[in-house]
């Protein structure tokens, strides 16, 4: 029997690359895991984590990010040239493979895994994109409630109970995860 222990790399590496004089900004609190790509005018705020196989490319456009902020594993943050940053606020959890795109998501939200927000939406504070949904160009995400489907709707409101049960604690847990790895 093959036992393991310690830390391998095989073939895995950080990118944290400059694009046209622009290079990413984090706090010493931030987590990057080993193969991660972050790249251009990335801003990250304070207790921040970026996992395996994430993509922030603040190339055409810039990123910013709040305090607090996780992008799960296989997730990809990107911007559209010349027109729409994204902004993510604080305490958002951005699910594995999800895809943020060209627009703003505020404070307290939760991202769906897999789901895609595209150019020029604005999701307001306290509200969830449901797995797998697809919030199209243009969309306005009403605070306090739950978007879902293809295209995402509006399907309900969001109690305190699920906002604090769900919201707040996959960000907490994400803060707690990202410790294990430092």
């Amino acid at each position: 029997m093959l036992v393991l222990t310690g830390i391998f790399y095989l073939n895995t590496f950080m990118i944290i690359k400059e694009v046209r004089g622009k290079l990413p900004q984090m706090d010493d609190d931030c987590f990057i895991a080993e193969n991660a790509t972050i790249v251009g005018d990335v801003q990250m705020g304070n207790q921040c984590s970026v996992w395996f196989n994430a993509v922030l490319r603040g190339d055409v456009h810039y990123i910013k990010l709040g305090n607090r902020v996780n992008i799960q594993d296989g997730a990809v943050v990107h911007c559209t040239y010349k027109k729409y940053p994204t902004i993510i606020g604080n305490n958002v959890s951005v699910g594995h493979n999800a895809i943020v795109h060209g627009c703003t998501i505020h404070d307290n939200v939760l991202i769906g895994m897999g789901s895609i927000v595209m150019d020029n939406c604005v999701v307001h504070s306290n509200s969830i994109i449901a797995a797998g949904a697809v919030v199209t160009q243009n969309t306005i995400v009403e605070s306090g409630s739950i978007y879902a489907g293809v295209p995402a709707k509006k399907v309900k409101d969001i109690s305190k109970e699920l906002s604090s049960g769900e919201i707040d604690r996959i960000a907490e847990n994400y803060v707690e995860y990202s410790s294990w790895f430092k």
